[in-house]
């Protein structure tokens, strides 16, 4: 594989992605990212600030990349994410799970839930059947093709961006962008 391959999304954003923004916005922020990763989650706390501050200007894309080998429950608060999803919660959940620092267990995805009105026995049901398992490996998939084989990776405008993931220079970026 080429380094020029690996430094674009190999996946354009599309309609199986969680996006927050509008469409047509100048830039569009794709990050993968994992739900147990100490890295994502000081990233989401940039990415939170700017999602707040530029939402007109960025869309912003969530995918799955949990790095299982070393977040034992990183996949499972993924589909957790996407059983939400599927009550129309997702960027709730997200943001939640971000919130609560360390391993992500099952009773802290269940807390999680419920603290969202979700639907329990439904989250529950989905969760043991893997009912978004499929889901959360096309989001892998889409990583290795784009060159991802850590956490948090951003992709602006389809191009990999490296440097650091504060507020103040990924703003820069972001609007260098435009």
């Amino acid at each position: 594989m080429s380094q020029s391959r690996v430094s674009q999304l190999a996946v354009p954003v599309n309609r199986n992605d969680h996006i927050d923004g509008i469409d047509d916005a100048p830039v569009t922020l794709v990050e993968y990212g994992d739900y147990e990763c100490s890295y994502c989650g000081g990233a989401q706390r940039a990415v939170k600030e700017l999602r707040r501050t530029m939402d007109d200007q960025v869309r912003f894309v969530f995918r799955h990349f949990p790095l299982s080998q070393l977040h034992p429950h990183a996949e499972e608060a993924a589909e957790a994410a996407e059983a939400a999803a599927a009550q129309g919660k997702f960027w709730e959940m997200h943001d939640l799970l971000f919130e609560v620092p360390g391993e992500i267990g099952e009773t802290k995805l269940r807390d999680a839930a419920a603290t969202l009105d979700l639907d329990l026995a439904r989250f529950d049901d989905d969760l043991e059947r893997h009912a978004y398992r499929d889901r959360v490996h096309e989001d892998i998939i889409s990583g290795a093709q784009s060159g991802v084989i850590g956490t948090p990776t951003f992709f602006i405008n389809g191009e990999r961006y490296d440097e650091q993931w504060d507020a103040t220079p990924l703003r820069a970026a972001l609007e260098d962008a435009m």
